[in-house]
C-alpha cells in the first residue's frame, strides 16, 4: 500500500514550483536566513527548507505569515501557492489537464 505522504511529496517534486521559487528569491533579496523564517512559522529549519525547495507544500496559514514577513502582497503569494497545488495535481495528466482546467474555469 503506497504511503500517501510520499505520493504528495513526489507530486510536488515533479512540477514547476512557482511559490517555492518566489519565497526563496524574496528571502534572499531580504537577506533573511531560512532559520529566521522557520522560527516565525514555528517549524524547524529542515521543514522550511523542504517548503522552499518545493518538496513540501506550505499550509495556507503559513503562506499568509510569509507574505507579511517577506513584505509581499498576500493575494499574490496565495495565488502562487494555489497554482502550485493545482499544477501538482494535473501535471502528470497533461493530455486531459487542459480540458479539466477549462471545466473548472467554467464552474468557479
Amino acid at each position: 500500500m503506497p504511503n500517501n505522504d510520499k505520493l504528495k511529496t513526489d507530486k510536488f517534486n515533479t512540477c514547476v514550483m512557482l511559490f517555492a521559487e518566489k519565497i526563496r528569491r524574496l528571502r534572499e533579496e531580504k537577506k533573511l536566513l531560512q532559520r529566521q523564517l522557520a522560527a516565525a512559522l514555528e517549524i524547524d529549519t529542515p521543514m522550511y527548507s523542504r517548503i522552499e525547495r518545493g518538496d513540501r507544500s506550505a499550509k495556507r496559514e503559513q503562506v499568509i505569515i510569509l507574505a507579511r514577513l517577506l513584505n509581499v502582497n498576500k493575494e499574490e503569494l496565495l495565488t502562487l501557492w494555489l497554482a502550485d497545488r493545482v499544477i501538482a495535481e494535473v501535471c502528470e495528466e497533461k493530455k486531459i489537464a487542459k480540458n479539466a482546467l477549462e471545466i473548472v474555469k467554467q464552474n468557479i
